[in-house]
């Protein structure tokens, strides 16, 4: 039964993710059809083929084939003539430079878009509080506490024992109060050892524990044995959609700046491994580990999405869900070959350099762009696999 619940959500999860590179894509289509370059194919998922079909549609063009494809892990668009220095009718090359930038930013532009809707949605109903300065508007902002709520129940631990489940609600403990996680560590650390009494709900109704604290813990273990969770949402009325544009865009500058710390860390860690001083060596390499584990592919990914929408519905899988978009646009506006940035910085540059874009050129520089983020890739799930075990 577990295994079919397991294969369900890495199905539901590549779809939602799938779902996301697809309005990317058509963001492209859409932009290069109103700019006269006509759409070969559109697809789902990645060959080899699985169904295929031409359909006219005003928003695309009469000639495009649409198609499945087996491999669940986006989508792609092909336009006629899609390298720089094509010629003829319809085709990409034979676009303007302002054209082709439209094009070029406008899967970027739908991730972001995605965002603002997702996170407009939130501000109605209670977006979650994840940064201390989170952008809102004051006086449309209304802060609503969420209860103490337990995340997680380590095996054969107290909590276990007396039978607590996720997502109960823990009020207070010998009658005191529990709001933060922070208040709950402080009280175990004081009683460890004793037995108490906590009173908590199931969203429900109200009702009492005795727990026996562990007296010593062992390594990886709590005195009660839980994790809990009290974020705070903020709702909002008219201000919902200023929010919804506010927090895509400081969410944004944040994914960029904690990229460049990542990015610095690496290096740093990278360069002190080749150091003759065997600290440094040590150091360098507590470094690069650190980035590694601040790095999710496909496969950590939906090891966040579906515990989390299981656990705490479907506002936080929404609020997800905007955050991977968000970061699939800030990740696709850098200017990194076979990227849609890379791609319009290389143009802008061979432009700047008054020099022609061969199309063997753009295909040497974007190929080799490719290959190094499919190695990226199957590094980084190959590191995701090993964080299961």
């Amino acid at each position: 039964m577990d295994t079919i619940v397991l294969i369900g959500q890495i199905i539901i999860g590549l779809l939602l993710l799938t779902f996301l590179v697809v309005i990317h894509e058509l963001g492209h289509a859409v932009v290069a059809r109103r700019n006269g370059v006509e759409v070969e194919e559109f697809g789902i998922g990645f060959p080899p083929k699985a169904w295929s079909r031409k359909w006219a549609t005003k928003l695309v063009g009469k000639k495009t084939l649409w198609s499945i494809n087996w491999l669940p892990l986006g989508g792609f668009v092909k336009l006629k003539g899609e390298s720089d220095d094509a010629k003829g009718k319809g085709t990409y090359g034979a676009a303007s430079l302002w054209a082709k930038t439209k094009i070029l930013l406008a899967g970027v532009g739908m991730n972001w878009l995605f965002a603002i809707v997702a996170f407009t949605c939130l501000a109605l109903v209670g977006f979650p509080k994840v940064l201390p300065d989170q952008f809102n508007i004051k006086s449309d902002a209304v802060e609503v506490a969420q209860p103490l709520k337990i995340a997680f129940i380590e095996k054969d631990s107290p909590a276990d024992k007396a039978g607590f489940k996720l997502n109960n609600q823990l009020l207070s403990a010998n009658g005191q109060s529990l709001k933060t996680p922070e208040d709950l560590i402080a009280f175990t650390k004081q009683y460890k050892g004793k037995t108490v009494t906590f009173t908590y709900s199931d969203g429900y109704k109200t009702m009492q524990k005795a727990v026996q604290l562990r007296a010593t813990p062992g390594k990886n273990q709590g005195v009660l044995g839980v994790q809990t969770n009290s974020q705070s949402t903020v709702r909002s009325t008219w201000s919902a959609p200023i929010v919804g544009v506010g927090t895509t865009i400081q969410f944004s500058v944040v994914t960029l700046t904690e990229l460049g710390k990542l990015v610095g860390k690496l290096t740093n860690g990278l360069i002190g491994q080749l150091s003759g001083d065997a600290a440094v060596r040590k150091q360098s390499s507590q470094q690069v580990n650190e980035a590694g584990a601040g790095v999710a592919g496909p496969i950590g990914i939906l090891g966040v999405i579906f515990p989390a929408a299981q656990k705490a519905g479907l506002t936080t899988l929404l609020f997800l869900m905007g955050i991977i978009s968000l970061t699939l646009a800030v990740m696709n506006a850098l200017p990194i070959p076979a990227l849609d940035g890379g791609r319009l910085f290389v143009t802008l540059l061979f432009r700047a350099l008054k020099k022609p874009l061969r199309k063997e050129t753009e295909e040497k520089i974007h190929g080799a762009g490719f290959s190094f983020l499919m190695l990226l890739v199957v590094v980084i799930t190959v590191a995701d696999v090993s964080k299961f075990f």
